[in-house]
């Protein structure tokens, strides 16, 4: 185990860290965010591990595990961590989270500064609870903006950020990125359709969404 700020690195958050270095590159990689924008954490235990501000996600080592306790204590590492913990503290406080993910995802950000809720063009809004919300626009950073995020995520296990983003979580980093991967296309398929002259996408009706939100209850493999 290595030394860090306050006590040693455990092995599965050692291990966790590795998986959240590899999602936030991902993040790059899947162009959802630029540079240093956007933020992932995942929970183990009692301790949030959360990228680092303003530290690009390819410099990144095993020796630079950063983590903070339920109440934003840094307890691991010596770097900041990032600028938007009062929004991943307040989703791990108020739901059953294991992981989230916050991007600046250029459709979706694109949709939050144009409707208060993302249009049912797809029934793929089942996997996220139902409508994705908006959340007012606050500075980021701020307890205000975690309030809002807050009240767009209730039922919902993501939500648009307006003029900012996107955030997500789920009981992994996989499901956490998925839920983000899925919301992005979703906006990028409502502005694609909508752009068209003449024509009106056709939506689908919160029952709709709500018959396959039941089946996707039990969608995968089992055992």
């Amino acid at each position: 185990m290595r030394e860090s700020r306050g006590r040693c690195v455990r092995p599965e958050e050692a291990r966790a860290w590795e998986a959240l270095v590899a999602a936030a590159r991902r993040t790059v990689a899947d162009g959802l965010v630029v540079g240093t924008s956007g933020n992932v954490s995942v929970r183990v235990g009692d301790t949030v591990l959360v990228t680092p501000s303003g530290v690009p996600y390819d410099r990144l080592t095993p020796d630079d595990v950063t983590g903070v306790d339920p109440d934003g204590r840094q307890v691991l590492g010596t770097l900041v961590p990032t600028s938007e913990l009062p929004m991943h503290l307040a989703v791990y406080r108020h739901t059953d989270a294991r992981a989230v993910v916050h991007t600046h995802a250029v459709h979706a950000t694109a949709v939050s500064t144009l409707v208060p809720e993302l249009p049912l063009v797809h029934y793929m809004a089942a996997a996220l609870g139902g409508p994705v919300r908006v959340a007012p626009y606050a500075t980021y950073g701020t307890d205000e903006l975690a309030e809002n995020m807050l009240r767009a995520l209730d039922g919902r296990s993501g939500c648009l950020l307006r003029n900012h983003g996107t955030l997500t979580y789920g009981s992994s980093l996989d499901q956490a990125y998925d839920r983000t991967a899925q919301l992005e296309w979703m906006c990028r398929l409502w502005l694609t359709a909508s752009s068209v002259p003449g024509l009106t996408p056709s939506l689908l009706t919160e029952g709709q969404v709500e018959e396959v939100a039941q089946r996707l209850r039990g969608y995968g493999q089992r055992g």
